[in-house]
């Protein structure tokens, strides 16, 4: 989805577990979180605050 990403929950090395919300982003004036689909460790997350993103923009 385009819009812009508003936190950064997550930051490169950090261990995630599967669900854990990493970046939210607002789009149409709503807040929505962006969730891990699995376990694993963070590892080349480019996202910042203030960002604005296209659709289908890989965030890593």
């Amino acid at each position: 989805m385009a819009g812009l990403v508003v936190k950064v929950l997550s930051k490169n090395g950090d261990k995630v577990e599967a669900g854990q919300s990493v970046v939210v982003m607002e789009a149409m004036k709503m807040e929505h979180v962006v969730k891990t689909p699995s376990s694993g460790v963070i590892h080349g997350l480019e996202a910042a605050p203030g960002m604005q993103v296209s659709d289908g923009s890989i965030l890593s």
